[in-house]
This record gives structure tokens, sequence and C-alpha cells, in this order.
């Protein structure tokens, strides 16, 4: 290709921004603006040969309360989904230089926005700025080779996932963000420095648009998901628009448990599909089961009496239940490391606590009595500690108590989150928990929630993941074997 060519070629974007695009070939972005207070102009071309758009933006940030930066958009409204493969050709000039997609409210300074921004050091963000000049969130991963990059709109969810080589799309994170159509849709690039400008290039370039979805004809899809707990990288399992909840994960970590419409299935940890597990008279499970500690057998919580949920135990690949628990309503959550004895949830005189029993049914042992809410116990893997969530000091947190009842003592602490369901890793190195904005009460689906992690023995939690889930996403045990990962379910309202 000659120099005159080439540059014929790029210089044909002023005709395509134009609106005299054809029908077929590159995306015809409405319009390109510098937001912000900008020093050095950006610039957009577009060279069809490779099919790739070449932008230069300045501007000091996408960051804090308002941004600046260069934008190529397209005014959309509704649902819509934006994938790129985004590199930079030039040298590092600053590591926190960004390129990326961005859902925005409006071209202002401070607006509202979403984006999936990569950075010079190859960190990925999810980014977001919930309303007018308030604070920019992130949920950040950091990539070691180039990625195309995924950014959805759900309604009000927010999705960013990547994908190698032409592989299956892995999740990064997802937020609620709150936007009016409609909205700005389209490419972005921040220097980092309004002294210099950055050239980033966007290839792959797609964004699909299906419109305004009514809420009630929204469909939940979940997904079946694997974090490391040491790299945060998330895979997919299993995802279905049928409803689930809860995985465990099998003591030999060949597959996953969980629980949708009352049943029990169980999935290879490689894929697959679900296999329906005989339970029997047993077809009104909810979230609350799990394996032995040797693996023989499975607790489950089910309704079908119609007394309430109360607790059966029968063989891991199935059979009939037995019943545990004359009393309902009653919840499994935790089984003592040497087989013998179950802790659960269960309300007596209207008020939730926690009790332990032994696996052959008989009377129940009453642990807690704290006014409000105890919920969610799980044993330490030595057998001597029981995990708690407990509103008893106003927020949920996390507490610990040993395994006949005493020495009740507070693990979380902070008035940002509540702390729900708190699981011990097999090692005994970890605690993984779910964490709701303190505004949630309970532990409700389809809110914006947190995997946190902490050392088991007390310390400062970190976020594991951000997602959208809650009820359904972490309620039972779910570490693999070897302590290095955690399965949880995270969900989205779709359209048809």
């Amino acid at each position: 290709m000659t120099n005159t060519s080439k540059t014929a070629a790029l210089v044909c974007l002023t005709v395509w921004l134009s609106g005299c695009a054809p029908s077929t070939g590159p995306i015809a972005f409405e319009g390109r603006d510098d937001i912000g207070e900008i020093q050095l102009p950006g610039s957009v071309q577009f060279d069809p040969l490779q099919g790739e758009y070449r932008i230069t933006g300045s501007g000091e940030n996408i960051w804090g309360r308002k941004d600046a930066f260069y934008y190529v958009w397209n005014k959309v409204e509704g649902d819509l989904t934006l994938v790129a493969d985004v590199r930079w050709p030039g040298p590092n000039k600053l590591n926190h230089r960004k390129a990326g997609l961005m859902v925005r409210q409006n071209l202002e300074a401070d607006a509202p926005y979403a984006d999936a921004m990569s950075h010079g050091d190859g960190l990925l963000c999810l980014q977001f700025r919930k309303t007018a000049a308030g604070d920019t969130g992130d949920i950040c991963w950091s990539l070691k080779k180039p990625a195309t990059m995924k950014l959805q709109r759900h309604g009000d969810i927010f999705s960013l996932s990547v994908a190698h080589n032409n592989g299956p799309f892995e999740p990064v994170g997802s937020m609620t963000v709150q936007l009016t159509d409609p909205v700005y849709a389209g490419l972005a690039v921040s220097s980092h420095d309004g002294t210099i400008a950055e050239t980033a290039v966007f290839s792959n370039v797609r964004l699909e648009n299906p419109g305004i979805v009514a809420m009630e004809d929204r469909m939940v899809e979940s997904t079946l998901e694997i974090i490391s707990i040491e790299t945060g990288r998330r895979k997919v399992i299993y995802r279905s628009a049928e409803h689930f909840e809860a995985p465990n994960w099998s003591r030999d970590g060949t597959y996953l448990l969980f629980n949708s419409n009352g049943r029990l299935f169980t999935i290879s940890t490689n894929g697959g599909e679900p296999r329906l597990l005989d339970t029997d008279f047993a077809t009104d499970c909810n979230n609350d089961h799990g394996l032995s500690p040797d693996g023989t057998m499975l607790v489950i919580s089910d309704s079908s009496a119609g007394k309430g949920s109360q607790i059966y135990i029968l063989p891991a690949g199935g059979g009939k239940p037995g019943l545990v628990t004359e009393l309902a309503p009653s919840y499994w959550h935790g089984w003592s490391p040497d087989g013998r004895t179950l802790a659960y949830c269960a309300e007596r005189n209207d008020n939730y606590d926690i009790y332990t029993i032994s696996v052959n049914g008989g009377p129940e042992t009453r642990l807690t009595n704290a006014a409000g809410l105890d919920d969610g116990p799980d044993y330490s893997p030595d057998g001597k500690y029981i995990y708690i969530n407990s509103e008893r000091t106003g927020l949920m947190k996390i507490w610990r108590m040993r395994a006949e009842g005493t020495e009740q003592t507070q693990m979380t602490f902070g008035d940002e989150y509540n702390d729900w369901f708190a699981h011990p890793s097999p090692d005994g190195k970890w605690l993984v928990f779910l964490s709701y904005d303190k505004s949630v009460k309970g532990h409700p689906p389809n809110k914006d929630v947190a995997l946190r992690i902490m050392p088991a023995a007390g310390g400062e939690p970190r976020v594991l993941a951000r997602l959208f889930g809650g009820q359904g996403t972490i309620n039972v045990p779910s570490w693999s074997p070897d302590s290095k990962c955690v399965a949880f379910v995270s969900y989205q309202l779709v359209g048809p």
C-alpha cells in the first residue's frame, strides 16, 4: 500500500463521520468531542483496510469527580454491548493512560458514566461514577496480555468481561449505575497528563443496541463461576436462563452441586450440562445444602412436608432423605469436621438463632440468644469454632464462637457493609463472605454485592469480586478442596 493510498484511507473518516458511510463496515459514530478541560485537541482516524480506529487524546484523567479526555460516540437508548480490542502502538509514557469503552449520561466533565478502561501498565478496570460530580469507583484486574474487552448494559447493570485469543469471555465485575436514556456510548482516550497526547488503536469494534427492555420483560440469567483467591480471575462454568443458587464443591474436586426450582443438580467443574440429583420426595429444596466431610452424604433443607424448611440427610449420589429436625423452619449451614453434628439457623419463638443437632436427630442445642438475627453457621476445619453472621450490634457482621457457643467474638467491623455467610477455607487460613451495602436489609437477590476475603483468625478484609447477586450467590460452603478457589453464582437481568 502506498503512502498516498494510506493517507486517503485515513482521511475518509471525515466522510464516514458525516453520515455518508455505507450500510456495512465501520460504526457510523455520530460525534467526536474533547470532554472537560483540554490543552491538546484530540483526533480520530479510521483505517478501512485494517478496520481500526486510531484515536489520540490528552486530558488529565477519567477519574475523581470530573474527567478530561477525547470521546467518539453514538447516542443510544436501552440495552447495549460494546466490544473492542485495544492496544497502545507507542511507548508507555504513563502507566495510567487510559483507553476503552464508555457509556456516559452526557458530555459534561462531571457526568455519571460506566466504562471499561485499559491502562498503560495493563490494568483493566470497570470504572463508574453513579451521580453527577460524584466520586469515581472501580473494579480492576491486571492483564498480562492483550484481550478483547466487552462492556454491557442491561437496564441499570453494567458488566465488564474479557477474552483472550478469541476464547470465551471471562467476567471481571459488574455494578449498578442508573443512567437516563438516551446515553452516549463510544470509545475514549485520556493521556493522564494534559500536556501530552496519547494514541490508542481500537480494532474489532462492535456496538450492539437491542434497545429498551421493560423490567417485566426481563429474565434472570444465572452464571456459575469459579474465582481464584490469588489472582481474582473468574471462570464461567455454566450459564442459564433458569434461576439457580448456592454451589457446593465436591470433596474430590470433580463437581459442583446447586439448587434450582426446588431440585438439586450436579455439574462437572469443567462445565457441561447439569445432571438432576435424585432426592426422592424432597422436591422443594432451598439453597441450604452441603456435603459431609467425607463426601459420602448430603444434607438438604426442604419444605416438601408442608411444615416449612426441615433438614434431611441422604446419600451424596442421591436417594431417599432421612429427617433430622422435627421442628421447622430449620436451615442447614454447617457440618462438623468429625461428621457427627449439624449447625443451622432456626426460628423458635419468633427469633432466629444458631442451633446444633446430631446427624441422627434428637434434641437440638441452642448456641446463641442475642436479640435480632443470627444466621449462617459454618465450622472451622479443626472443629474448634463456628463462624456466623449476626446483627446484634446494628449492622450485620461476621462473628466467631467456640463450637459449644462460648466466646462469641466480632470479626468484621466498619459501617460500610452488611456481611453475610462466612465460610472458612479447608486449610483454615481464609474466610470468604458476602457483603451488601449498609442500606440493604436482609440478604435479598439482585443487588450490588462484594465477595470479600480475610484471614480466618482476623484482619482487614479485601474485595475478591464485585457482582450483581445476593441471595443464592454464596449461601453455603463452596471452597475448592485445595483452598485455592471459591464457587459462586452471579446474576443478570437480561432482555428476551
